[in-house]
């Protein structure tokens, strides 16, 4: 069981390209956003669907491959785990992320045009 503990995976669209930084070790990193959508029906019957965004971070191959083959619009998967992290912002005050740290990316559809 110990490999289920703190799993994501998820499918949805990218929001923008994601931005990648090049660090001088060599490390790229892509941070990104992307939606989910589920649908249900509400108490009149009636199909909603409701958004969800998520702060996503994928490094290395992954982060190439983002750059490389996705843009904004594009439909991918991804599997790895949530990360909690925090900073003091401009005026001192402490801000918490919380991200899906990528481990594997599956591209879904075509490129985005």
């Amino acid at each position: 069981m110990s490999g289920i503990r703190n799993r994501v995976q998820l499918i949805g669209r990218l929001a923008a390209k994601p931005e990648l930084t090049q660090f001088e070790s060599g490390k790229k990193k892509a941070s990104f956003r992307m939606a989910t959508n589920e649908y249900y029906k509400n108490a009149n019957g009636e199909k909603v669907e409701e958004t969800t965004w998520h702060n996503v971070v994928a490094w290395d191959k992954a982060a190439s491959i983002l750059e490389k083959y996705t843009d904004k619009g594009s439909e991918i998967g991804i599997v790895g785990k949530l990360t909690n992290r925090s900073y003091d912002d401009k005026d001192g005050n402490k801000r918490y992320v919380t991200e899906v740290l990528a481990d594997e990316i599956l591209l879904l559809g075509e490129k985005a045009t």
